[in-house]
């Protein structure tokens, strides 16, 4: 341990670890994964590799695993560390705690018994997803993981339509050709999008299109490593009349008057009573069965 770091006070800390290149961590990180009391991490074998990268060894002091599989067993153990008044390192397996991270009930409940906690920032997938994208930065909604399955991912994607920001994704390589799909079909084909694959490793890649020319693209091939998907915000303002029939003659073709109106209000981020009213009128054109209600 470097003699010349100075112990910061007790408390819980969490420090963000490199998402890909070892030198992305920041020198505060290295100074508490030095001065540390108990270090404690998501995955122990990453950490103990980034400290023998940065020449900072681990002597006597405990490294404990906290994960999905452990936590109500090990937070007790943790919180008694912070009762005694010791200095608490958690460490994501790859980027910022708390963000597709389990960490997040220990952290509140340090919160809950009014230990410190401090946040030491650093990389996160999803911001440098969203730097990379070219896509606009204003305003963005990260959303994780979408389900795997296909109904309920589609479900989810509905219900973020019309939200007026853009939307982050982190999805597996092996159903980011799907969840591409679905996004077009729910959000639109001609929707721009960013997938962003391996970012800051040897084999980082950014790919910017629209959905579906992404989809088809991934669908064709078989990719690897960590992904982060950006898709851009949808744009209702100046929606056409006639492109707004399109889209609900569309809808129509196969789903019934409500399901028709549910999606392309959220799509388009329109009123869904609005949009209801002009599938009635156009499915009472289409002699729908179930053009005056459904």
């Amino acid at each position: 341990m470097n003699s010349e770091r100075r112990k910061p006070e007790a408390g819980l800390y969490l420090i963000a670890t490199p998402i890909g290149t070892a030198r992305d961590i920041t020198l505060r990180a290295l100074d508490l994964l030095g001065t540390a009391d108990v270090l404690v991490a998501e995955d122990t074998r990453s950490l103990r590799h980034l400290m023998e990268i940065h020449g900072i060894g681990l002597g006597a002091r405990p490294l404990w695993a906290y994960h999905d599989h452990n936590g109500e067993r090990m937070r007790p153990r943790i919180m008694a560390a912070l009762a005694a008044g010791q200095v608490v390192v958690y460490a994501a397996e790859a980027g910022t705690p708390m963000v597709a991270d389990p960490g997040f009930d220990l952290a509140r409940a340090a919160v809950a018994a009014g230990y410190r906690l401090v946040s030491a920032p650093g990389p996160s997938a999803a911001i440098a997803a969203l730097t990379l994208s070219g896509l606009p930065t204003d305003r963005f909604l990260f959303a994780g993981f979408l389900p795997a399955t296909a109904a309920r991912r589609r479900a989810a994607l509905q219900e973020l339509a019309a939200v007026p920001a853009t939307l982050v994704f982190y999805e597996s390589p092996r159903r980011v050709a799907a969840m591409l799909a679905d996004a077009a079909r729910v959000l639109g084909d001609e929707r721009p999008a960013a997938l962003c694959r391996e970012i800051t490793k040897k084999f980082e890649e950014i790919r910017r299109d629209t959905l579906t020319a992404l989809a088809t693209g991934c669908a064709a091939e078989s990719l690897k490593g960590e992904i982060v998907v950006v898709i851009d915000r949808g744009d209702s303002s100046n929606i056409r009349e006639m492109d707004l029939d399109r889209e609900v003659k569309e809808a129509l073709n196969y789903g019934s008057v409500r399901d028709a109106a549910d999606e392309v209000a959220a799509r388009f981020g329109l009123s869904r009573r609005k949009v209801y009213q002009r599938a009635l009128q156009l499915a009472a054109g289409l002699d729908r069965p179930d053009g005056a209600e459904d």
